[in-house]
């Protein structure tokens, strides 16, 4: 018997407090700082995003998210047997204990389940639902809960126009679970750490002290270009992987982080804009979080149905990138 790996739970959590871009550009003009509505909304697609409250850590958003997909998948917390969580706001520094115990243990799990964090920025649901399949398919984990979630506000410089009011929180998780039925079709991953200096957070923690800038740093013209010129591609090594062409997509959800570069994306694939899952406008950019948020989204409007095909992918600082293909 072939072993694969299937959605069949899906959930999303935002924070309350929503900020939209005029609040924005009024908290950056009592510092001087002049940006706009449109402004922001011509560069990136961004009307609004969600910030957590202080007291609100990854974790937290993480177990929402994670509730209501195991609700929808008809799952109880202890049927899950691995949890791979993606973020690079961990609960806490070092990264350890691991965000994904953290969420084990709020969860009230008692079955003593693998957990683990996985780093790839704004790639790590990519790589999260890769590692989950690769599990599931050798036939060591059998229900496993992977989850997008950041608090990125903790780490954004509001001092600067140009990243500050790009990013947002949130957190996605879905339930893979294995299947004898088709259902994660195709996975490709890829890193350059060549590039590892264009998106970052520069810092270290030495003597207690953070060392360097604990702020979100980004080259935003070189992530632009080498975003645009790895999606396509990522896109057509997983098609070809499952022996399927573009035409065969039904949904494609690209990490939410600019409009621009997902609208190009599309087009380079041959996909109209109708057939792409767009929450950008809503929810900023939430890095691992946004793919598995837009998923949600459209799995419980009714856009995405059983048996269609999703293209999921996404590109990150490392720099890292991939993409997964889908049967729902």
């Amino acid at each position: 018997m072939t072993l694969y790996s299937k959605i069949i739970g899906t959930g999303s959590y935002l924070p309350e407090k929503r900020v939209t871009n005029q609040d924005l550009a009024d908290q950056l003009a009592a510092k001087g700082i002049e940006t706009s509505d449109e402004w922001i909304v011509s560069r990136s697609g961004i009307s609004a995003r969600h910030f957590a409250e202080p007291e609100q850590k990854s974790s937290d958003l993480a177990v929402n998210a994670a509730k209501k997909a195991l609700e929808m998948a008809g799952l109880e917390p202890n049927d899950i047997d691995l949890i791979v969580l993606a973020s690079s706001t961990p609960d806490f520094f070092g990264s350890f204990p691991s965000t994904a115990c953290i969420v084990q243990k709020k969860l009230g799990m008692t079955n003593n389940s693998a957990a683990v964090d996985v780093q790839a920025v704004c790639s790590g649901f990519v790589y999260a639902v890769s590692t989950a399949d690769a599990f599931i398919r050798a036939g060591v984990h059998k229900n496993v809960l992977v989850i997008g979630a950041e608090v990125f506000s903790r780490i954004l410089n509001f001092d600067d126009r140009t990243t500050c009011v790009l990013f947002g929180d949130g957190a996605g998780a879905i339930v893979l679970s294995a299947s004898e039925e088709p259902g994660i079709l195709a996975t490709k991953l890829h890193a350059d750490g060549r590039h590892s200096d264009i998106l970052s957070v520069p810092g270290s923690v030495d003597g207690g002290a953070v060392a360097g800038s604990a702020f979100l740093y980004m080259d935003g013209p070189a992530v632009f270009k080498l975003a645009v010129s790895v999606l396509e591609k990522v896109a057509h090594e997983a098609l070809d992987k499952a022996n399927m062409t573009s035409d065969q997509i039904d949904w494609l959800i690209p990490h939410q982080a600019n409009i621009r570069i997902m609208n190009s994306t599309a087009k380079k694939l041959g996909l109209p804009a109708e057939k792409m899952v767009v929450t950008v406008d809503q929810h900023g950019n939430t890095s691992a979080a946004s793919i598995p948020l837009a998923l949600d989204v459209a799995v419980r409007d009714g856009r995405i149905k059983k048996g269609q095909h999703i293209m999921m992918e996404g590109v990150g600082g490392g720099f890292t990138w991939g993409a997964v293909l889908a049967r729902f």
